[in-house]
């Protein structure tokens, strides 16, 4: 039976810009990486971060995940490298794909944990302000195994099933072409699960950012549920497909990855608890200021006329919401709440000062006690006059006179 509609397949991955190859995967992941910045950098500005920086955050984690998903890639198809007839040196070939997502996450977050702490910014701030826009990155990633004509599923008759090409092994990126010049292509169709991958990543991202705006998650449970989202349908995805992959008891071990990695995302997400996190900049650079006697014409005026330039702070300090507002609107920074360990400090001065007064008073009350009975011995100087007039009849002198 002749389908009547099919999704077509790219016919060539890879074009030639001189000596230099250009690869349709390649471009899918830097878009990527691009919609992921832009996204990011607009939740961290919404949260009082200092323009600019999520290109600091991604000089370190970008790498960090491409490292990451490589490793990842290599220690759960070993065989490809270090089996019988392995190469171990393809290993390196990142340019020939093969990366994981799961080592991308993982990866990248050490990087921009990295970063982050270079930067003064809580890492939890990073992760919740990345959490819509990576999903949104791997939609548009997948497209490179569009171009690539690989992760697919099984057969299928729906009307959107995928058209495969045959892939030339001679010509990396290229279909395999018939006498005739015409690209082969798979008999049948295709589930286009990268299409399924890419649609779901998308509903995600809007999940995200509908429950963050509702919910005003924080903490890193922005992330969470970010995670748990897309592990859910990674789950359900990945029986899909029919590419090769390692099997732990007859299941796919990324099915395995993503059950697991939804349980402690789960579990996160309900035991941590908190308000979001808002920053307000600590050390930020003040506006230049005369010198003494009012000689303003000793004062460089260029940087003025050339327009401020944002200077990153030294660090941050987190506020809440309603804190973060108000120095929003007025500029005026909230004062800063005691630490608990202060708290704690003042607490025990105090525990010790009561301790003192006890010990005073107690002391006090043992010398009123000593010095009683001695004023009870002390002989009373009219007692004496009385007794000496009773036993000899003699008047007591006055003593006023």
């Amino acid at each position: 039976m002749t389908p009547l509609a099919a999704l077509p397949s790219p016919s060539t991955a890879v074009w030639q810009l001189g000596p230099v190859p250009i690869r349709a995967y390649a471009l899918c992941i830097i878009v990527g990486i691009v919609v992921a910045c832009v996204v990011t950098e607009y939740r961290l500005r919404r949260r009082g971060v200092a323009p600019g920086a999520v290109l600091d955050i991604a000089v370190w984690a970008v790498p960090a995940g491409i490292i990451g998903a490589r490793i990842y890639h290599v220690i759960t198809s070993p065989e490809k490298y270090f089996g019988a007839d392995g190469q171990p040196l393809k290993a390196f070939a990142i340019w020939e794909g093969g990366l994981g997502i799961w080592g991308a996450v993982a990866g990248g977050a050490v990087g921009a944990w990295f970063a982050a702490r270079q930067l003064g910014i809580p890492f939890a701030v990073v992760a919740d302000a990345l959490a819509p826009g990576l999903p949104l990155a791997q939609a548009v990633g997948r497209f490179g195994n569009w171009f690539n004509n690989e992760l697919f599923g099984g057969r299928t008759s729906l009307p959107w099933g995928l058209q495969v090409h045959v892939m030339d092994p001679d010509n990396p990126g290229h279909a395999l072409r018939d006498d005739a010049g015409k690209p082969v292509l798979e008999p049948g169709l295709y589930h286009p699960t990268f299409l399924y991958e890419a649609l779901w990543n998308v509903g995600v991202a809007a999940l995200v950012l509908v429950l963050d705006r509702k919910l005003r998650l924080g903490r890193g449970r922005a992330f969470a549920l970010y995670v748990m989202g897309y592990t859910a349908g990674r789950f359900w995805i990945e029986l899909m497909r029919t590419d090769e992959a390692n099997h732990i008891l007859g299941v796919r071990l990324n099915v395995w990855t993503a059950a697991l990695v939804f349980l402690g995302a789960l579990v996160y997400f309900l035991r941590v608890r908190g308000p979001r996190e808002y920053l307000i900049p600590v050390g930020e650079p003040g506006p230049p200021v005369p010198p003494a006697g009012g000689d303003v014409s000793q004062v460089d005026l260029s940087a003025r006329e050339a327009g401020a330039r944002p200077v990153a702070p030294e660090g941050y300090r987190v506020v809440t919401e309603e804190q973060f507002r108000a120095y929003r609107e007025t500029g005026a920074v909230p004062a800063e709440e005691p630490a608990a360990a202060d708290e704690a400090d003042r607490d025990e001065a105090d525990r010790d000062e009561a301790d003192q007064a006890g010990a005073e008073e107690a002391a006090a009350g043992a010398d009123a006690a000593e010095r009683e009975p001695a004023d009870e011995a002390r002989p009373d100087p009219d007692r004496a006059d009385e007794d000496r007039a009773g036993a000899g009849g003699a008047r007591p002198a006055d003593r006023d006179s």
